[in-house]
């Protein structure tokens, strides 16, 4: 049946296991429920086909025009979909573990609640694409396209995502634990409440990006881009954030105690009320910051610049890294280091 033209043809709860339809013409086939086992549909035309429910496991599939097709629940686990076009198709619950999806145009597609374990989406594109819900634990999505993505809720814990394009996708409430975002570009992402427990977002792009109450707990952000970011109440509690950019970002209410801001740009940063207890931050610029009320105590503040910060009711209790001078200047800005050398009487000039 290779090359055959099956267009509309009703297909449906057909056995064609093994079956060679290589290039064939399947548009807008009714194919629901159909055994395709390992059948050999490279390169055929299946836009607009039923496949509600067909059993596709290592089926092969590459090249394949399934744009607008209905995959909803179909099994294709271990099937190869690499450079397959699925624009606007419906792949909602489908079994994809172990799929071949690399190169693949998944534009506009649902996948919704899919299970994509271990699946390769290297390269894919997946701009809009609703990934709500999905599996997508230990897949490789380095270099992947998802700018504008729904990926609410979806698991990526363990996934390769480094080097993907995921502008203003949507990953609230995402389990992204341990997962690979280096170099990822996350601008203007909304990770409200996401799991990033121990990520790798080294060099990451995550401007203006939304990490209200993330838990970025031991996670590596170091050299990460975060201008603008908004991390109120996130917990970044041992996280590396070593020479970021934190400049002008919403840090009010963080958890950032034992974390690593060495050479950190927290220029104009807002970190009111912010938990920096036993935080590194040695030679980080926080000129012009707002520290009110603010928890430094431990901290290793060598070399650091809070000039023109705003440290009103900030503790320094047992900061390291002041000098004198600094410590009586601090005080009489409204600083409280806890011991006598709060008696601003003996500071006032």
């Amino acid at each position: 049946m290779s090359e055959a033209d099956l267009s509309g043809a009703d297909l449906s709860a057909a056995i064609l296991k093994r079956a060679d339809l290589s290039a064939a013409i399947l548009k807008r086939a009714d194919l629901s429920a159909a055994i395709l086992i390992e059948a050999n549909l490279s390169g055929a035309n299946l836009s607009g086909a039923e496949l509600r429910g067909a059993i596709l496991i290592e089926a092969d599939l590459r090249g394949a025009n399934l744009k607008e097709a209905i995959l909803s629940g179909a099994n294709l686990s271990g099937a190869d979909l690499s450079a397959a076009i699925l624009i606007e198709a419906n792949l909602s619950g489908a079994d994809l573990r172990g799929a071949n999806l690399k190169e693949a145009i998944l534009s506009g597609a649902n996948l919704s609640g899919a299970d994509l374990r271990r699946a390769d989406l290297s390269d894919a594109i997946l701009k809009r694409a609703d990934l709500s819900a999905a599996i997508l634990i230990e897949a490789n999505l380095s270099e992947a396209d998802l700018s504008g993505a729904n990926l609410r809720g979806a698991n990526l814990s363990g996934a390769d995502l480094s080097a993907a394009i995921l502008k203003r996708a949507d990953l609230r409430g995402a389990f992204l634990s341990e997962a690979n975002l280096s170099k990822a570009d996350l601008s203007g992402a909304d990770l409200w409440g996401a799991n990033l427990i121990e990520a790798d977002l080294r060099g990451a792009e995550l401007s203006e990006a939304n990490l209200s109450k993330a838990d970025l707990r031991k996670a590596n952000l170091s050299g990460a881009e975060l201008r603008g970011a908004i991390l109120s109440g996130a917990n970044l509690s041992e996280a590396d954030l070593s020479g970021a950019n934190l400049r002008v970002a919403i840090l009010s209410e963080a958890i950032l105690s034992g974390a690593d801001l060495r050479g950190a740009d927290l220029r104009g940063a807002f970190l009111s009320e912010a938990n920096l207890s036993k935080a590194d931050l040695r030679k980080a610029d926080l000129s012009g910051a707002n520290l009110s009320g603010a928890d430094l105590s431990g901290a290793n503040l060598n070399e650091a610049d809070l000039s023109g910060a705003d440290v009103k009711n900030a503790i320094f209790i047992d900061a390291m890294g002041i000098t004198p001078e600094q410590k009586q200047d601090l005080i009489r800005r409204g600083a409280i280091f806890g011991d006598n050398s709060n008696d601003r009487s003996k500071v006032l000039v």
